[in-house]
């Protein structure tokens, strides 16, 4: 695991609350939200719930990524983005395949995968612990532009001057050797 921090060089945002009945923050993920071809993964987007965004958020964006994937550039697992503002809550398995739990207005866009889903934690074995940050992005915009077949570092990048506030859960998983 590396101590690559992925909010280190972008802008300070105010802090706000994200639970999930899912998994716990600094815990490992169930084996439901590790990838299909894991034993006993299956792919299953985490449930969050969140509070205390700050005054002024007009969407959200919700993104998973893996910055101890070993490819020089992280893997992201999720993005789903133009979350409306009175949404404050995903289901456990929104991010499957039909996005019928996706709000009305947002949608998922591709992951490192280039599929637009949830795709589960798969570090290889024997490489060590992996972290998985599962951010709540408050903006201050009511929609991204972001195209739905743009990949989530290009909601990143235009969500960075836009962003009022980050709450962040970090999971955690290994493949043993």
């Amino acid at each position: 695991m590396s101590a690559n921090d992925p909010f280190a060089c972008l802008p300070q945002a105010a802090s706000f609350t994200v639970t999930s009945t899912t998994v716990t923050d600094g815990a490992v993920w169930p084996p439901e939200q590790h990838s299909s071809g894991l034993p006993g993964g299956k792919d299953t987007s985490p449930q969050l719930s969140w509070s205390g965004a700050p005054n002024g958020t007009k969407s959200y964006a919700v993104t998973v990524y893996d910055p101890d994937a070993p490819t020089g550039s992280g893997f992201w697992h999720w993005a789903v983005a133009d979350i409306p503002a009175t949404v404050t809550e995903l289901p456990e398995g929104a991010g499957d395949d039909t996005s019928s739990q996706i709000p009305e207005g947002a949608y998922q866009l591709p992951n490192d995968a280039r599929v637009a889903r949830y795709i589960g934690a798969a570090p290889p074995a024997g490489h060590g612990p992996h972290r998985y940050f599962v951010v709540v992005h408050a903006l201050d915009i009511p929609s991204t532009g972001v195209p739905v077949d743009a990949t989530p570092a290009v909601l990143g990048f235009t969500m960075a001057g836009h962003t009022l506030g980050r709450a962040v859960l970090t999971a955690t998983a290994e493949t043993p050797a």
